[in-house]
């Protein structure tokens, strides 16, 4: 074996035996692996229960195309043995960069690999096959149990929802409604199916298909309890009228979500923007608390490259 890939190997050997001893400490059976550790081999690696999801970030390698397939074969089975899963159940993506960062959530195949996992005792529906992203982020474990720890008898509001999962733990928190909104009707049914599977009623919460932006305007003054805001850094859907910057727009974004949160109500405001500055001066709210430390799961420790906030109105 050339010593990269010994390098390699000791290193996912090592991050393995640690992190898959905490995570069954704190019964966890979904979580982060390997993240890019080493540069020459530019993956991020997540167990989900027994199988495995692969995303390769796309890097200039130099390699002509036969010889990068080899290359990935080798690894993939390097990864196999290390984390004792069979070939099966090794789920590999390519990520790129894209121009359109919409497209990002297109199906990328038809060969639907469903499945259910647990996390803190609820489940989530996962699709290890068809999108770029599973349908479950796990670097928001901490924050989503923060939520459930805070939603009892209040009106929750969850914004770009995705799948649903912070409505599910909100739900679960003994919150009295969750609103979830997104532009996407793919992931609002996923959602919708998540609460499902965990006992709630759909019926009972309201999920609606809306551009954020312009729900936002619509919203009632001092309405909500609980916010949930984890935008995309940017968007340009052809669905929505404007164009979304998370730079540019949080300020006015967060205004328009505090008019509509009732006093001392609190909202959990998160994005993956990697040069992100909150501009805390435009912000109309009494407490704005930067909790990106606090919601670091075990998993994502020195790699997380997210922002999260707690800010009362």
């Amino acid at each position: 074996m050339d010593s990269k890939l010994q390098m390699f190997e000791n290193r996912l050997t090592k991050v393995f035996r640690h992190i898959s001893k905490l995570a069954k400490r704190q019964n966890i059976t979904c979580y982060r692996v390997y993240d890019d550790d080493i540069p020459e081999f530019p993956f991020s690696i997540e167990m989900y229960e027994d199988h495995v999801y692969i995303a390769e970030y796309q890097r200039r390698h130099g390699m002509e195309e036969a010889n990068h397939e080899a290359w990935l074969d080798t690894c993939l089975e390097l990864i196999s043995k290390v984390l004792n899963v069979p070939p099966s159940h090794i789920w590999v993506k390519q990520r790129q960069r894209k121009e359109n960062r919409q497209s990002q959530y297109e199906k990328l195949s038809t060969e639907s690999r469903e499945m259910t996992v647990n996390e803190n005792g609820l489940k989530f529906k996962i699709n290890l096959s068809d999108y770029l992203d599973t349908g479950l982020f796990l670097d928001h474990r901490t924050t989503r149990n923060m939520v459930r720890n805070e939603a009892k008898d209040k009106k929750v509001l969850n914004l770009f929802c995705y799948t649903g999962s912070f409505s599910v733990y909100a739900a679960a928190g003994g919150a009295m409604e969750v609103t979830s909104v997104d532009l996407s009707k793919t992931y609002l049914a996923w959602a919708e199916d998540n609460m499902r599977l965990n006992g709630f009623d759909p019926a009972k919460h309201p999920f609606v298909h809306a551009d954020v932006l312009q729900y936002l305007d619509t919203l009632k003054l001092n309405t909500f309890d609980l916010v949930i805001i984890d935008p995309p850094t940017f968007s340009n859907s052809k669905r929505m009228k404007e164009f979304l910057d998370i730079q540019r727009d949080h300020a006015e974004l967060l205004n328009k979500v505090l008019l509509a949160t009732k006093k001392d109500g609190v909202v959990y405001f998160s994005n993956n923007y990697r040069r992100f500055v909150l501009e805390e001066d435009k912000i109309n709210a009494s407490s704005i608390k930067d909790i990106t430390n606090q919601t670091l799961p075990f998993d994502f420790q020195q790699k997380l490259v997210r922002k999260c906030y707690r800010l009362i109105k």
